[in-house]
């Protein structure tokens, strides 16, 4: 039987981190463990583009012009929506999450999911480096693998 996967060989690959500025002390960390590990893996830093968005909410369109543009191989998305005390954490989080799968299968792009959505500032903080990982890093991981499958297919 044959078998096609991704690995995580795509040196040549031109890749776009869209980051939100909205809880920057989060992602800020999520985008250098993106990075870190791209250039670990063999990305050439001058292929990654980072453009930052304001929010969360505005991640699916940044990322959608990002893909229309046929610049790129691969986006990670990554932001941060901590729950507080109204609805507003699941609308955002909803459409964020909703928008970028939609992205990923209409422009035929792998587009990573690095957003966290977290009830707490401390889980967020767990999630960008410290006792979760870098979520920013597994991001950045598992796109590139789409890129190699993708590459395969």
């Amino acid at each position: 039987m044959k078998t096609l996967e991704g690995d995580f060989t795509a040196s040549n690959a031109r890749i776009a981190l869209v980051a939100t500025r909205f809880n920057d002390f989060i992602v800020d960390s999520l985008v250098s463990g993106a990075r870190d590990t791209l250039v670990r893996h063999g990305v050439d830093d001058a292929s990654l583009t980072l453009v930052r968005a304001p929010g969360s909410w505005e991640l699916p369109l940044v990322t959608d012009r990002l893909a229309r543009s046929g610049h790129y191989d691969g986006i990670v998305a990554l932001g941060c929506v901590i729950r507080g005390g109204t609805p507003h954490f699941e609308y955002v989080a909803s459409e964020c999450t909703k928008g970028l799968g939609q992205v990923s299968q209409q422009r035929d792009i792998p587009v990573s999911f690095g957003v966290l959505t977290t009830d707490s500032i401390e889980q967020a903080i767990e999630r960008a480096g410290t006792k979760a990982g870098n979520k920013g890093a597994e991001a950045a991981m598992a796109m590139l693998e789409m890129v190699s499958l993708l590459r395969k297919l």
